[in-house]
């Protein structure tokens, strides 16, 4: 099927559209719902009355945007009224819900009149915490949003008029650096006079282009004085109008640095992008199809062309999608009465940032796995960059705090944390241990240092401050990455191949002379990074390690588990997944060393795990499991988590909850536990669980993860006497630098 038929089956399998409405509160029994309704639902309303800010407190409204068209001018397909709108709100709000958290009732009005519109969203104010006004034709786009503006004490924002003209703002500031141009010296020609086009003409202007450069061209030609003057152009394109000679799009962009596209497609030619300046940067944003297309841009000249479109297929999609979410997101959570210019010109800056910074894997992978660099071909960051969230909504509600549209105060650091956590449950658990960590950077060791996963990793790890990061490998090689990946730093580095290693060849030899290795051996398994770094650690000229990235990981264990060893108090090691809910955390022990765990093993590395849960501030609950609940079944095996069950119990150092053996329901349902099992120690449901042996947690941890929609952080090495983690092979750089901050905080506990 083409995509026209695909979209029509993906609209109609059931349910019908694209969202629905979902419940945040229990509703499961009677006292659920005489709290939900009547009767008790009368007390927030009577604290509503009394205080009409408790809207924000008692009901949705904070979180809560409506999306609102007459389908008057949809994109791509003109006016085609409110009805034959409405997938494209449901759409909407589909991106608010996915990219921001926020939800949506999108509200299709059946309605030409401006004065109309405006009285009826005017009346929905106290359901929304903003509006969002979308596809609606100009000139009357201006005049609701103006006078909605004035009259609302919510944020009101056309997207049409200012998505374009925020996230293009954002690739216009990072052009001009790439080509060596200031803002204020940039000649600017506009095809396009509608209402995107204007907005985004006044908002280069509010970035620090001058309105005496930019030259604006309609259906008819370039807007003149003389035009103006006689009538020919309506009042918001007067205010571009300027005092030349008549002519057309090709006239106007002869020597301009700056073409902004918001037309039709097809309508410039490569001799019309010959004619511009030396490097010049286009942004040909009409949709579908642009104005011109990359291919014939691209070969239009031999000197650079920075290059931007509105599609995904191409370098430098400008997507709308980029700014409304976030830009929401920071308002709505101060309260925001207003987005101003202010705000509207720090989402700009902040998106203009991102694109300067390392791209994720993730975002990489989603891009066919080819480099992401900043540079003529990446001057936005990509849509489906996780980033933007935690980048543009803090920098949003700093503006709205600074110039007085805020109705509360936040502190944006905290916001941060906040907003990660909207995003999943793993974003708030690692925040407390890069917290953590960043109070006391440690030195860690990058085994494979010379992979540019690793060099990634370490850029980072000093740009967030949160580790010191030693990276073993080859010297020439680490530089070369760094440099053709455009991080700018310093790593401390160790190359095997030019560096002394006697004294640690001495030590290996030492601790591993009456396990079978000679001298000899010790000299060649010292240039082996895990070996090295092993040694590192062991020696104490660093805190931490991390290996596995490139290995096997039985192959990764072993030099750090021959070497470091495990801790004092300890005789067993083990591999523990931490995996995240929606509103639970739990700790899958033991997921990748022990094969076929003793009771003694059992108890022991349900310990570890306590002491790992408590530095992500979990206070631990453990539940040895089985398929047995207390007895039900009696054999060995179901009698050996039994007893290390019982061990625990009456183990002081188990300063925690524990029980077992049970079935896995039952430690994770609390009213199995409660009802059924109402003797057992745990009153909770557990957040620890114990396999009975490496292959029912391996096993577990994945489906959860894959079907159970988990994310997972690990594996995490306890017992170790020193720091120690092994990745798993292909790993990405987040999960290398979520590990060295697990790795940090472990070295930061053992001082």
């Amino acid at each position: 099927m083409g995509l026209d038929e695909d979209s029509l089956a993906y609209h109609k399998r059931d349910p019908p559209g694209k969202i629905e409405i979902s419940t945040t509160k229990p509703t499961n029994t009677q006292r659920d719902l005489s709290l939900a309704y009547s009767p008790g639902v009368a007390a927030p309303c009577l604290a509503i009355e009394e205080n009409p800010d408790d809207a924000y407190t008692y009901t949705a409204k904070g979180n809560m945007v409506g999306v609102i068209s007459n389908g008057s001018a949809v994109l791509g397909l003109g006016d085609i009224g409110a009805q034959a709108s409405k997938p494209v709100m449901e759409g909407k709000g589909v991106l608010f819900k996915r990219f921001a958290d926020i939800d949506v009732f999108d509200i299709e009005l059946d309605l030409d009149d401006p004065e109309a519109i405006i009285a009826s969203v005017k009346a929905m104010e106290p359901t929304f915490g903003g509006i969002n006004l979308e596809d609606i034709k100009a000139p009357e786009c201006f005049t609701i949003e103006e006078r909605l503006r004035e009259q609302m004490n919510i944020p009101v924002f056309h997207d049409d008029q200012h998505g374009t003209a925020i996230i293009s703002g954002a690739a216009l500031l990072n052009a001009s650096d790439v080509v060596d141009k200031d803002l204020d010296e940039l000649d600017i020609v506009f095809s396009g006079a509608g209402a995107s086009a204007i907005a985004t003409a006044r908002f280069y202007v509010s970035l620090g282009a001058k309105r005496e450069n930019i030259t604006m061209c309609d259906s008819s030609g370039i807007i003149t004085k003389q035009r103006a003057d006689e009538g020919d152009v309506n009042k918001y394109k007067q205010q571009f109008a300027r005092d030349v000679p008549e002519g057309d799009l090709a006239d106007a962009m002869e020597g301009a640095d700056v073409f902004a596209g918001l037309s039709i497609g097809g309508i410039v030619s490569q001799e019309m992008v010959q004619s511009m300046a030396s490097d010049p940067v286009i942004f040909a944003m009409a949709n579908p199809d642009p104005e011109i297309t990359y291919e014939d841009a691209k070969s239009a000249r031999d000197d650079m062309v920075i290059m931007a479109t509105g599609r995904s297929d191409y370098p430098n999609q400008v997507n709308n999608v980029l700014g409304f979410p976030f830009i929401f997101r920071g308002a709505l959570d101060v309260r925001a009465s207003e987005i101003n210019e202010e705000m509207k010109i720090a989402a700009a800056k902040a998106l203009a940032r991102l694109a300067r910074q390392d791209v994720p894997d993730a975002v990489v992978k989603a891009y066919g796995d080819q480099p992401i660099q900043f540079g003529p071909d990446y001057i936005i960051p990509k849509p489906v960059d996780p980033r933007v969230l935690f980048e543009v909504a803090p920098a949003v509600a700093k503006a709205a705090i600074d110039s007085g549209a805020s109705r509360i105060e936040l502190d944006i650091d905290h916001y941060v944390e906040k907003l990660e956590a909207r995003l999943g449950k793993s974003r708030e658990m690692m925040r407390v241990v890069l917290n953590k960590a960043k109070l006391d950077p440690k030195r860690v060791v990058l085994a494979e240092g010379d992979d540019e996963k690793m060099v990634r990793a370490a850029y980072q790890l000093i740009e967030q401050g949160i580790a010191e990061p030693i990276l073993i490998g080859d010297r020439d090689r680490i530089w070369e990455t760094s440099q053709r990946l455009g991080l700018e730093f310093e790593p401390e580095i160790v190359d095997p191949d030019k560096s002394n290693l006697d004294a640690y060849a001495d030590r290996l030899y030492e601790l591993r002379r009456r396990k079978g290795v000679t001298r000899r051996e010790a000299d060649e398994l010292i240039t082996d990074g895990n070996y090295l770094g092993s040694v590192l650690v062991e020696m104490g000229d660093a805190d931490a390690m991390l290996t596995g990235l490139t290995h096997h990981y039985p192959s990764a264990l072993r030099p750090p588990l021959q070497v470091v060893g495990t801790a004092e108090n300890a005789k067993y090691a083990a591999g523990v997944y931490m995996l995240t809910f929606k509103n639970r955390v739990i700790f899958c022990v033991d997921t990748t060393v022990n094969l076929d765990p003793t009771e003694e093993v059992l108890a022991e590395i349900t310990k570890h795990t306590a002491t790992l849960a408590r530095r992500f501030n979990v206070e631990p609950r453990a539940a040895l499991l089985s398929y047995s609940n207390f007895g039900s079944v009696d054999n060995e095996g179901t009698a050996k988590v039994r007893r290390a069950a019982r061990t625990l119990r009456t183990d002081p150092a188990a300063d925690f909850p524990v029980d077992g053996e049970m079935q896995a329901d039952t430690a994770v349902v609390k009213s199995i536990l409660d009802g059924t099992y109402e003797f057992s120690d745990l009153k909770k449901s557990a957040n620890v669980l114990v396999f009975p042996n490496l292959e029912a947690g391996n096993i577990a941890y994945k489906l959860l993860q894959r079907l159970g929609g988990a994310e997972a952080i690990g594996p995490m090495l306890v017992g170790m006497d020193k720091p120690v983690h092994v990745l798993q092979r292909g790993d990405e750089v987040k999960d290398i630098v979520n590990l060295a901050s697990v790795a940090v905080v472990d070295a930061q506990e053992n001082n």
